[in-house]
């Protein structure tokens, strides 16, 4: 999900992907002092490793600016460099020594922990000179220790505020732990056979783990494409077409159609919030709950509300009577309510759209539990949006879900998908937006499977080169003209 508010939400969990960038950043810095460490002059070895340090920092963390002051036994400076060159060594100086006096970096160095500046106006670490040729608003500075000694002292900087979430702090505190390993190196190469043979142990290790971390993430896209279904139901009178096309090799999307007890055909998209091996881990989850719920439907209880057409967790037992489709739509209060009481400290929920059909009628009742509109298309495009009917699914334990009926007509289509649609960029930055995909689907098509191609071939060339941010998935059921 890109939705900011969402990202909030949800608790920082330390995924396979985060380590991976740490060790990935290891990995690059020993590369680099490989190529450079025949290199005679020994001052351009480490200035070069120092920047090659700092960016890679940067990077990974999103910096605007980036700072490394290295410093030897006793704690004086050696070497240091700035991620920007405009400033003048005096200038370059001064500013070192003012901070390792009163600024951010001494008390790192003398504390030898971490410090973060959410707003630099309203932190006393924080020291701001007259003429400062950069802006910053927010800081993470973080000590380079090895063997218990402090090799240096890694500062990085935002013009915004708040900018270093948790997520952040976690990741650079794991790619410190690299850089150390790399500078220690760096500091004691003049045995070069001895650090080559070092390296290259180290390089294996890496590639080893690396290669059991794609054994693993493998396993797990394995596992969730299990969880999919593995063909769409075939429905005399219905045509039902799908895309799933996740960003990396596990997804937080899923989707999902079945046929239900008495011919009806459950429909389900859903989106988990985060991304990575948790995020596919619960998609699993609310797949497998969705489909357990909906078969217990069978049983003599409801918990539906016909008269304010609103479905629950909670058994009322004065409110028994004959199956119908309705009782399958409870299995998103029971999900929700299971979610929030077992797993309320992940803080992980889902969006989701859930549509028990008729095939027989064409009537489709469903709940929206705040995902994305489903748009109906007609002969004239857009014929109606169903949104959103309550919250998203697993945020808090008893709420109530509203349910709708609509009446699908011969040769309409519902058309579903998650917002990796909508929010996919272009390689300058630009959303697709709701604007175009509507415009998209105003547009006469055949049937639903040229609908989906039309929307994924100007999808797909909107993207171009540009990585692809959120799992993108997309959902048809058309109704046949007899």
């Amino acid at each position: 999900m890109t939705d900011e508010r969402v990202r909030r939400k949800v608790s920082s969990i330390l995924s396979a992907d985060k380590v991976m960038a740490a060790f990935q950043a290891q990995s690059i810095l020993f590369e680099k002092f490989i190529s450079m460490a025949r290199s005679p002059n020994e001052l351009e070895i480490i200035k070069h490793m120092l920047r090659e340090t700092i960016e890679i920092s940067t990077e990974l963390t999103g910096a605007e600016l980036g700072s490394l002051i290295l410093l030897d036994n006793e704690g004086l400076v050696t070497d240091s460099v700035l991620s920007r060159d405009e400033i003048s060594p005096e200038l370059s100086s001064m500013l070192i020594k003012s901070v390792l006096e009163d600024g951010l970096a001494g008390w790192v160095m003398r504390h030898q922990k971490m410090g973060l500046v959410n707003e630099t106006e309203k932190d006393d670490r924080w020291l701001t000179f007259p003429d400062q040729p950069y802006v910053a608003r927010s800081a993470l500075s973080l000590p380079i220790i090895s063997n218990e000694m402090l090799l240096g002292v890694l500062t990085l900087m935002h013009s915004m505020p708040d900018h270093f979430t948790k997520k952040i702090v976690e990741l650079t505190k794991i790619t410190t732990n690299q850089i150390a390993l790399v500078l220690e190196n760096v500091y004691y190469f003049n045995n070069l056979n001895d650090s080559f043979e070092s390296l290259g142990q180290a390089n294996k290790k890496i590639e080893a783990y690396s290669q059991a971390l794609d054994r693993e993430l493998e396993k797990c896209r394995q596992i969730q494409i299990d969880f999919l279904p593995k063909q769409l139901p075939k429905i005399p009178g219905w045509h039902i077409e799908e895309f799933f096309f996740p960003a990396t090799r596990v997804s937080g999307d899923f989707y999902d159609a079945f046929i239900l007890p008495c011919g009806y055909t459950g429909l389900v998209i859903g989106d988990v919030c985060d991304k990575g091996v948790g995020s596919a881990l619960f998609m699993a989850l609310f797949r497998s709950l969705i489909r357990i719920f909906t078969g217990q439907a069978q049983l003599n209880r409801t918990l539906v509300d016909t008269k304010s057409r609103t479905v629950g967790g909670t058994r009322d037992s004065a409110s028994i009577r004959k199956y119908n489709h309705v009782e399958a739509l409870r299995a998103v209060a029971l999900t929700n309510d299971y979610i929030a009481q077992e797993h309320n400290e992940m803080c992980m929920f889902a969006t989701l759209f859930f549509g028990v059909l008729d095939p027989n009628n064409g009537k489709l009742i469903y709940i929206n539990g705040g995902h994305e509109a489903i748009f109906v298309i007609g002969q004239n495009g857009v014929k109606e949006s169903l949104l959103p009917t309550g919250p998203a699914v697993g945020t808090f334990h008893g709420v109530q879900f509203k349910y709708k009926e609509i009446q699908l007509q011969p040769g309409e289509i519902l058309f579903a998908y998650t917002d990796g649609v909508i929010d996919a960029r272009s390689p300058n930055g630009n959303r697709f937006t709701r604007k175009r995909l509507k415009s998209l689907l105003s547009q006469p098509a055949v049937d639903a499977l040229k609908l989906m191609q039309r929307i994924g071939t100007h999808l797909f060339a909107h993207i171009g080169k540009a990585p692809q941010e959120d799992d993108i998935t997309m959902l048809t059921i058309q109704r046949k003209i007899q």
